[in-house]
């Protein structure tokens, strides 16, 4: 095992408006390092929201605190109106579209969901230039991005990634890496959670959203050679040890945001557990042991944020700032109500909330600077994690 140059790696993970506590963290990280300090992340991988917030890094890598003013600018404004229609025509038409098709024809029309994302494809295509993702690549300061989705018709967890040339594809059960331009349309494809959104055709396939079927969040990084990974999670806070009575049967919104929470929260916690243990283990054998036995795992560090508050908590305080026809046509479910904040926490695009998570992200990683620059400056950290791919 030879001792090589650390590469630092950056996970986002998906969670819809929620991804804005990402925009929180970067900020307060662009101000620890150097005013005009190009992308300190040679590898960003992002999947849901976390792909659209990925990618708009890897497009302006050259400097990192203007990529990240510019994510903060889009965040700080955003409604949900720049995310998906939410006049009451539309959400009745996208139901009834959806139930009539399916009942004289037996088969699904295209774009089927119950919120229609097209004012997403514009934002996105507006906001961001994915052509200067390869300059960022052609003048050293991105090896790799990379961008999740889970692919409707085979299962699998698919991760495009745009990078260097070296960088090969990789293929393991009911998941893999493939090469490819990184376009609007995969970002879409990735944030297009089931139901909500409509899948996107991607290269001939639709695919849904890459927290989907994703077991292993952190192995696109890995593959791609990071050694050292920075992530930013978007829990509902997992040390709050609080627990919320229900005073009746759970409403359908809290179903879902059960569900949610699930697919966006859980597996990546759970894939940064197995790689602390993981390491551990590596760690208790010792480097002799590991190569008498030929053991090929890795350790590699891993400093995980994740929101200090309970993101529930918040979103329940701004529910009303959505659009009335939207509250109008959500309010059956339960999702306009304190117990159904969790799943509307992920459709939340509105200023009051979303600026709330950029200035908890802000603080959270602020009092975690000593962390952030032993992690930027490739000092052992106080806590380890590892994996292999």
């Amino acid at each position: 095992m030879h001792k090589q140059d650390p590469v630092r790696g950056l996970i986002l993970s998906g969670g819809g408006a929620r991804g804005a506590y990402q925009v929180g963290v970067l900020a307060a990280i662009a101000e620890m390092i150097p005013r005009g300090a190009p992308n300190p992340f040679p590898i960003i991988c992002g999947t849901s929201a976390g792909a659209i917030n990925a990618t708009a890094l890897a497009a302006n890598a050259g400097n990192y605190r203007a990529a990240v003013r510019g994510l903060e600018r889009v965040w700080s404004n955003i409604t949900a109106e720049q995310v998906y229609r939410t006049d009451l025509y539309a959400c009745i038409r996208g139901v009834l579209r959806w139930f009539f098709s399916g009942v004289a024809t037996g088969k699904t029309p295209e774009r089927s969901s119950l919120l229609d994302n097209t004012p997403l494809q514009r934002l996105l295509s507006l906001v961001i230039n994915f052509r200067r993702i390869q300059e960022s690549l052609d003048q050293g300061h991105l090896r790799a991005l990379a961008i999740t989705a889970s692919a409707y018709a085979s299962g699998e967890s698919v991760s495009f990634y745009q990078g260097t040339d070296e960088l090969a594809e990789w293929a393991r059960a009911r998941r893999k890496g493939k090469r490819s331009q990184i376009g609007v349309e995969h970002l879409l494809g990735s944030a297009a959670i089931p139901i909500l959104f409509p899948a996107t055709k991607v290269d001939k396939a639709y695919y849904g959203d890459g927290a989907l079927r994703q077991l292993a969040p952190l192995s696109p990084a890995l593959h791609l050679g990071a050694t050292r990974l920075l992530v930013i999670g978007v829990s509902g806070n997992v040390s709050a040890g609080h627990l919320r009575q229900l005073s009746g049967y759970p409403s359908m919104a809290q179903v879902l945001g059960h569900v949610l929470n699930s697919v966006f929260v859980d597996t990546l916690e759970g894939d940064v557990e197995r790689l602390e243990r993981i390491n551990h283990t590596l760690s208790a054998l010792g480097e002799r042991a590991r190569r008498k036995k030929d053991i090929k795992l890795r350790e590699v560090d891993v400093l995980k944020i994740y929101p200090s508050r309970p993101i529930d908590e918040i979103a329940a305080e701004h529910i009303r700032e959505l659009p009335r026809s939207l509250r109008f046509f959500l309010r059956s479910s339960g999702a306009t109500r304190s117990p159904g904040a969790s799943a509307m926490s992920y459709l939340l695009f509105e200023p009051g909330f979303t600026n709330a998570l950029i200035e908890m992200g802000r603080k959270d990683a602020t009092a975690r600077k000593d962390e952030i620059m032993a992690f930027l400056n490739d000092q052992p950290l106080m806590e380890t994690a590892s994996e292999a791919p």
